[in-house]
């Protein structure tokens, strides 16, 4: 790993989520910390109207914090309104993140997504696996057989990790 693949603090950021065969989401956010596998940043809700999830509703002013890494299967998003308090933990079963420090409309993170997803509820009462119809149509485990193995496998330590300490000690930096 290169210094130069590795974000400064502050730095300003596109963070990419590949959805394929649907169209991707693209936002802003800026760099918290990068330690060469872990990169942390902040971005405001990217949507302009609130949108229920049925499980939580994400809303104009709520803040992410946002955990890519380059070597994991998953990234790990802790939502907060506007006024600090927890909402929960979203988190989307992914490729390891890719971060480009100088691509040619400035540095980003793109994840590419596997249709999987797991929610811990601010209180810790409600860890609810997401998205397990979307994965099967994907058709990623006919495909892909040993991605679609792995991809279970994170969502599978996602959900043990949340019923074991809410994901304290692998956000804690």
């Amino acid at each position: 790993m290169t210094s130069a693949s590795i974000l400064a603090p502050s730095t300003p950021v596109t963070v990419r989520l590949l959805k394929a065969p649907r169209p991707d989401v693209e936002y802003p956010a800026t760099v918290l910390h990068d330690d060469g596998d872990r990169v942390i940043v902040r971005a405001p809700w990217f949507g302009d109207v609130p949108r229920d999830m049925g499980f939580a509703v994400f809303e104009p002013g709520d803040v992410w914090t946002e955990h890519f890494w380059r070597t994991r299967w998953f990234s790990i998003k802790e939502v907060r309104t506007a006024d600090g308090a927890v909402k929960g933990w979203y988190c989307d079963v992914t490729r390891p993140a890719t971060v480009t420090a100088e691509a040619p409309a400035g540095p980003s993170i793109a994840i590419a997504d596997l249709d999987l997803d797991l929610w811990l509820s601010g209180d810790h009462t409600r860890i609810l696996r997401l998205d397990e119809d979307e994965f099967e149509a994907s058709g990623l485990a006919a495909r892909e057989p040993e991605t679609a193995a792995r991809a279970l496998a994170s969502l599978d330590e996602l959900e043990a990790t949340a019923k074991a300490d809410g994901f304290k000690v692998l956000l804690a930096r």
